[in-house]
This record gives C-alpha cells, structure tokens and sequence, in this order.
C-alpha cells in the first residue's frame, strides 16, 4: 500500500511526497490506522524503522482536518520525549509533515533560556514536543495548558525510564484530561517498560511489537572483529580510508576517549569532530547539523547520541568501545540502516571488553558475525597505517636503524 491511497488531505500526501515517502514502513503500516481511530497503541519497534512518522502523519493528518473545520485554537498534543536533541529532530520532522498547513508545533526543552520558547508558546500551538524538566516549569508558570489536551505520545519510553524521568510523567499525567489518547513508543521492552506502559494506555490498546526477536533493524548488517586496545585506532583508519565519501559515526565509552581518538585522526589528516555530555547545547547543535549537512564526515560520539537521534545518509557505525550497557548495543547501530536505508555496523573488541559481548549476545539472542583476520591481514592493518605516534614494535624498528647507523658511523671512523 502507497501512502498516495490513504485518504489524508491533499497538502499531507504533497508533504510525504515531498520528503521521499512512498510506502510506509512495517510500524507506520500498522500503527496509522490505530491512531487516526483515536485508539491507545503500545508499540514497540527497532530503532530507525520509522517511529515518529507512525504517529506524525496521523496527529499531523488529524490537526490538520479540524483546522479545516475550524475546531482546532488550543494545545492538542504533547509529546513527552528524553533529551533536547530528540525534540528538536522531532519538531524538524512535524514542521516538514505540516508544511502549508495551519498545524502549528512548538519545542521546549531545558539547558536554554525559556524566554524564547515562551514567546512561541504564547503565539499558540497545537502540538507541543517537550522534554519533562521544562515542561513542569511552564506548566506551573502557567504557560503549558493542558486541558484540552486529547493525544499525549510518549517517545522512546524506555530511555525516559533509565533516565529517571518515571516520576515527572506520572505527575504530569494527573494534569491531563482522563478522556485521552495514549500513544507510547519505544526501542526496547522489559518488565519496568511493560509495567509503566500497561499503568498508562487503556486495557484495550493496540499492541505492536515489531521483530520482537530480533532487536537490531534487518536492514543493518552488523558485525565485530577482535582487536587490541592499542590498535583500534589503526582499524578506525582503514575503515574511514576504505570509504572515504561515507559518513561515518564512531562511538566510545567517554568524553575524554572521544577526544583523544578524535586527535589520533588529527594526526592522520582525517577531519573529525565530537560530540559528547560536557559539550554545551550550542556546541552540540553545531556538531550535529554540522555532520549531517556533511561538512565532515567522521562524528565521534558518546552515548549521548545514541538514542533517537536520526541522521540522514549514516552508511557507517564503528563501535570503537563497545557501550556499558547491552541494550545501548542497539540504540548505537540503529543510528544507521534507517527507514528503507541500508547500513553497516562493526565493533572492536579488545580482550577486556569480551564479557560486554557476551553480554551484548544474550540481549540480541544470538552471536554477531565476526570478521575472522589472519595473523598477516592484522599486522597489514598497522602497516599500513600513516599514524605518526608509533607502535612499539614501530618504535623498536626506528631504534634498531638508528644503532645501524652509529655502528656505520663508528667503523667509518675506524
């Protein structure tokens, strides 16, 4: 089925054909109709299988009919989501879906200064794409009127939960309007996930679960080969120099990791940037937008932006570290292989890092491919490589040529 034959206003199917969407995806396919009838959904689906727009199009699609019928002059939605660079990739996304409409989206979030959000607020809204922390401050400044509230949508559900935010929405459930619908989206399900969703849809909600077995989009192809610590970064080299125009997004463990590989890169003239927690949110923004419009085409991250974040054309995810926590395996290689995309993922695992793999294993349910290297393909890895800081046996080679050379000078002396 071709979005062209559901029956959406004209200006919504000019919009999803403006931005490339012919078919829907397996959770748009079947979350849309649910939604449009007004039902509660409970869906859970990979990361990068299409999400947002499974609930976009509809509310958008909704909004947009009553504005025609000159129903709509309050805040309608909100949509709960965990971080600031989330809400501001979901609101691109409303912004393009509504395009010559009268359907209006606000974004608020903290760590900026409200005025500006509040101005916008005040010129009116119908939808609203906020993190919790901010919300309750305007809510209780009186700005954020939830009364007429009929859809709330609470996006990536399960990484609200692990970052505390349970509390905040349960208290800003109780300021909602009981007569609503409830949409609740999420990557990953577990007995906490289940337990808060079943608290908040109504007992007949829909219930999707998209590739339940299989938590990693099938249209990644991921992988892992085994490497030493000290040699990651030769292996991150190749694969950057092996696919030069490709984007390539590289996570490590910490901040101060992403600095100094980003500097290991410097020195091979490979251009870089970071992005990480301690980075203020101007400086995250400009990092973002500044690899997704291209201007460089290696991104080395934290897990800060692992979650959500959806940036066009990623062919690459290098798992330079391999992440803490299992279920962030996941969050991280669904940065690429997005929609109908396909994708590359490939992890280096050091000695010290194998019972993460394992563990990383028993959440996926089975064992990632590895990438087996002879003794020789290895050590051509490091050969090859331009890096100027060198290895020991590098190191030993240079000093072994400069006692040559003194035993050479000694004997021409003689």
């Amino acid at each position: 089925m071709k979005f062209t034959e559901y029956h959406f206003s004209d200006e919504i199917k000019n919009n999803l054909n403006r931005m490339g969407f012919k078919k829907p995806t397996d959770i748009q396919y079947k979350s849309i109709y649910p939604i449009l009838r007004g039902e509660d959904l409970l869906a859970i689906a990979q990361t990068g299988t299409g999400k947002t727009a499974a609930f976009g199009i509809p509310i958008v699609n909704r909004l947009h009919e009553r504005h025609k019928k000159g129903e709509t002059k309050f805040l309608r939605t909100i949509i709960m989501v965990p971080t600031r660079e989330l809400a501001i990739q979901l609101t691109k996304v409303f912004n393009d879906l509504s395009a010559k409409t009268k359907v209006k989206t606000v974004c608020i979030f903290g760590g900026v200064d409200q005025d500006p959000q509040i101005k916008r607020l005040l010129k009116g809204a119908d939808i609203l794409i906020a993190t919790p922390g901010r919300t309750f401050d305007l809510v209780h400044q009186g700005y954020v009127k939830l009364k007429k509230i009929d859809t709330l949508v609470l996006d990536e559900a399960d990484h609200m939960l692990d970052l505390g935010f349970i509390d905040d929405i349960r208290d800003l459930i109780k300021l909602l309007p009981e007569h609503r619908q409830t949409l609740f989206f999420s990557a990953t399900i577990n007995k906490e996930i289940k337990k808060l969703a079943y608290s908040l849809v109504k007992k007949n909600a829909i219930r999707i679960q998209i590739s339940p077995k299989d938590p990693v989009s099938k249209n990644v192809e991921h992988s892992m080969c085994h490497v030493k610590m000290e040699d990651k970064r030769f292996f991150l080299e190749r694969v950057i120099k092996e696919n030069p125009e490709k984007k390539v997004l590289v996570f490590v463990r910490t901040r101060v990791r992403a600095e100094r590989v980003s500097k290991a890169m410097d020195r091979l003239n490979i251009e870089s940037i970071t992005i990480h927690g301690e980075k203020d949110q101007k400086d995250r923004f400009d990092v973002l937008n500044a690899f997704r419009k291209g201007f460089f085409k290696v991104l080395i991250a934290t897990d800060v932006t692992a979650r959500g974040i959806d940036i066009p054309d990623v062919e690459f995810v290098v798992n330079y570290d391999l992440p803490d926590v299992a279920e962030n395996y996941v969050h991280r290689v669904g940065r690429t292989g997005r929609g109908r995309r396909k994708g590359k993922a490939i992890s280096f695992v050091s000695k010290n890092e194998k019972p993460m793999l394992k563990e990383i294993e028993d959440f996926l349910g089975k064992e990632i491919t590895t990438i087996k290297m002879e003794k020789w393909e290895y050590q051509e890895t490091i050969d090859f490589s331009e890096d100027t800081h060198l290895s020991i046996k590098e190191l030993m080679g240079q000093i072994q040529e400069i006692d040559k050379k003194i035993k050479k000078k000694k004997g021409k002396r003689k």
